[in-house]
């Protein structure tokens, strides 16, 4: 069967292509790779496949975050392929993301063989369980040999893996792969004995991935009584947006509860129809008498850690409070440390349960409703007529300025907190991106490459001090093959320890936390052969976003005063927080 494309030259070759074909068959389509001498035979194998993608990134932790975004994009494992030493150490921040955020990667490290380590052998280092628990399987593989029963042992792992890095929830698995001489396809032996063997459709009809685990069936919790809330944290990797928020939507409609929506929930941006979809929340909140007003007596989490830390802190002052919590992963997501009882159900599964009656619209869903839009319309009064160009309006203009079904990823930081501040609810289809399972700023920018790789055009909002921590990810615009637009907030440091007490020490706060850079952003566009436009108004901000182009890699940047951003957040939470009280009588 000529069309498998088995490379007979040598053990290497054929184990390695065969490996490829194997996981080509289990579903996958992408491969990302970085140059080095060990991994020699992957590479060949991988960009010679007709059916796999390769893409080749120089540097290992960037590729490492741009296979993170592909398989966030696709929800589809990943291949990530590196040589051996401390090129594979290069992968752990991705892989440490990709645990905490349920996203499959599959890792193979080539490996020098047995006999060369421990002992001084040049780019050696122990790669065995190198990436530790943030794997869901690890697995040192045999030194290739051109035997059937090898080779059935080969396809077998491959099927175990994938597998694994997809259920009970998505995450990485590691393969270890020792190669000995000779690294290239060269001939060596008589592999061509076991082409009649490999070439049968028996030896393949093997490779059916199993299904999904049933979830658990047993008995559920009374959830009843008016005053209760449901709160959608971040959604899952690997839902579908549409379909997650019409779920969350119909468990709020169903228990007649208000529903506190994260904007990484994705249910901001598809507006729902439920009791009431309250989306400032975190000012309500800022409120000691509207938090004591809408204290809650039962709470369903659903999905991940919510990013409003006043939010958090709120449910953890809430004694004798009775929390559920919808998850799959298997290990704790409860980083509250509530009387969390557990319900290991999908939404969709869940909201089937509780069938399809409305119960009537509460009082206390009034009063969150009421207090949320009072929050909302001072913000905009606020920042709507605000001429200076300040870091928060950034994030409030972006919600209303995309085109419909954008997809924006979104840095760690002050980016995705003003977000989760200041986006209302809208209709408009934006799919946002995030790597908040470990919350780090490393990656972001080649994250945002692989996000937006084949999709449509995307957008990054990111500051000044994630971009330069991976401006390496910059020199993937050669294989982008799609349109991102990063739009850099530079404001010349660290702008969320702005908001933190150590800023009140200075020094050492300004050189050891807010670390200004710098930088010229228009520079270093330039070599990267970039364009790079400096927008001084509102009005060319919303002229470059207004129409995002069909492809390529452009940088907006728009300067900010860091100190003059935090004030302007201060009169926001406590303007709209005195709003949301005086809605509320108090």
């Amino acid at each position: 069967m000529p069309a498998l494309n088995l490379d007979y030259s040598n053990a290497n070759s054929l184990w390695c292509s065969v490996l490829a074909e194997t996981l080509f068959r289990c579903g996958v389509r992408e491969a990302v790779l970085s140059p080095g001498s060990r991994s020699t035979p992957l590479t060949f194998a991988f960009a010679r496949h007709a059916g796999i993608r390769a893409t080749p990134v120089l540097d290992e932790r960037s590729a490492g975050f741009f296979a993170l975004g592909l398989a966030k994009r696709s929800g589809h494992p990943v291949v990530l392929v590196c040589t051996s030493g401390t090129a594979a150490a290069n992968y752990l921040p991705a892989v440490v993301e990709a645990h905490e955020s349920g996203v499959p990667l599959l890792v193979l490290t080539a490996d020098r063989p047995p006999e060369m380590r421990a002992c001084s052998s040049g780019q050696t280092i122990d790669q065995l369980k190198l990436f530790g628990g943030y794997v869901s399987f690890f697995h040192e593989f045999a030194v290739p040999e051109a035997r059937a029963e090898r080779l059935r042992y080969l396809r077998q792992t491959l099927v175990q893996a994938v597998e694994r890095s997809r259920w009970p929830v998505g995450g990485p698995v590691h393969l270890n792969c020792p190669f000995r001489d000779p690294l290239v396809p060269e001939k060596q032996g008589n592999c061509e004995t076991l082409a009649s063997q490999l070439e049968a459709e028996s030896f393949w009809s093997q490779l059916a991935v199993p299904a999904p685990q049933p979830e658990d069936q047993g008995p559920l919790p009374e959830l009843s009584g008016e005053r209760g809330l449901v709160i959608a944290g971040p959604m899952p990797e690997g839902c579908d947006p549409v379909a997650h928020a019409a779920a969350v939507c119909s468990i709020a409609r169903a228990l007649g509860w208000p529903l506190l929506a994260d904007t990484l929930s994705q249910l901001r941006q598809q507006a729902c129809d439920c009791p009431a979809l309250i989306t400032h929340y975190d000012a309500v909140l800022r409120s000691e008498q509207a938090a004591e007003r809408l204290r809650p007596e039962q709470v369903l989490l659903v999905g991940g850690l919510p990013t409003s830390k006043v939010r958090r802190g709120w449910l953890e002052r809430q004694e004798g409070l009775k929390v559920h919590l919808l998850s799959l992963f298997p290990e704790s997501r409860d980083a509250l440390h509530l009387a969390t009882r557990v319900i290991r159900r999908s939404p969709a599964s869940f909201a089937s349960t509780l069938g399809v009656a409305v119960r009537p619209v509460s009082a206390y869903v009034n009063d969150w409703a009421r207090a949320s839009e009072a929050a909302r319309c001072h913000i905009a009064g606020l920042l709507g007529p605000e001429r200076a160009l300040v870091e928060p309006k950034v994030a409030w203009l972006l919600g209303q300025m995309l085109q419909r079904g954008t997809s924006l990823m979104v840095a760690n930081s002050m980016p995705v907190r003003d977000l989760e501040y200041l986006w209302g609810a809208q209709q408009r289809g934006l799919r946002v991106f995030f790597n908040r399972g470990a919350n780090g700023i490393d990656g972001t920018v080649s994250t945002a490459f692989g996000i937006a790789q084949d999709g449509a055009p995307a957008v990054l909002l990111i500051g000044d001090l994630s971009l330069l921590h991976d401006s390496n990810g910059l020199l993937l615009h050669r294989q982008l093959r799609g349109s991102l637009t990063i739009l850099l907030i530079d404001n010349h440091g660290g702008g969320i320890f702005e908001h933190l007490a150590v800023s009140r020490f200075d020094p050492p706060f300004e050189e050891f936390f807010a670390t200004p850079q710098q930088v010229d952003f228009a520079a270093l566009a330039a070599v990267h052969g970039l364009p790079h436009q400096v927008v001084g108004t509102w009005e060319e901000l919303a002229e470059q976003l207004r129409q995002l182009p069909p492809s390529g890699v452009r940088v907006v940047e728009l300067r900010t005063d860091r100190k003059a951003d935090a004030a302007l957040r201060k009169r926001l939470f406590e303007g709209a927080s005195r709003a949301a009280a005086e809605a509320l009588g108090l």
